[in-house]
């Protein structure tokens, strides 16, 4: 890799770092080559991106970032999962490193925040983006559909009110 395409890279990843709003470090020393790509496939189809890249130039693309804390984590072979969903770098990492002993979470940053490996895995069990906006959509209809049968019981009551009665007088 020449200074040119060091600079590039150090360029990308700050500006990555500086509008991320989760990083996540992990050691991968024994992965295959095969493992790693089954792990970058799965954090891509969750919104995430997992990237190897040198310690020394993503310390130096750290710094001035909100998460510039995690360069301390950054010790021999690191890989970083960042995402701007805040639940899906830590839950890819965290799904990986139950199924692969080899792969070790370090530690992370959620904005300005520090987390140990076990408030990575903490924000791993949280819902998704996604699916606390599913919720609330179902929390916000559920009252207008309940606000719909209330209204719609007491002329349904009415007509059956008036049916039997109107039944009632054609009998007798």
């Amino acid at each position: 890799m020449d200074r040119a395409q060091k600079e590039e890279l150090v360029t990308s990843l700050s500006e990555v770092f500086k509008s991320t709003s989760v990083v996540v470090v992990a050691h991968y020393s024994g992965l295959t080559v095969a493992q790693l790509s089954a792990l970058r496939r799965q954090a891509k189809a969750a919104g995430a991106t997992v990237k190897v890249a040198k310690n020394r130039l993503a310390k130096i693309a750290l710094e001035g970032s909100d998460v510039a804390h995690v360069a301390s984590l950054m010790k021999g072979p690191t890989l970083i999962a960042y995402s701007s969903d805040p639940v899906a770098a830590p839950k890819i990492a965290t799904d990986f490193a139950k199924t692969n002993d080899k792969f070790v979470i370090l530690g992370g940053a959620l904005g300005k925040s520090a987390l140990n490996p076990d408030g990575v895995k903490a924000l791993a069990t949280l819902p998704s983006l996604d699916e606390l906006r599913a919720k609330l959509v179902g929390l916000i209809q559920a009252p207008a559909t309940k606000v719909a049968q209330v209204v719609n019981a007491p002329a349904a009551k009415l007509a059956r009110v008036f049916g039997a009665y109107g039944r009632e007088n054609e009998a007798a």
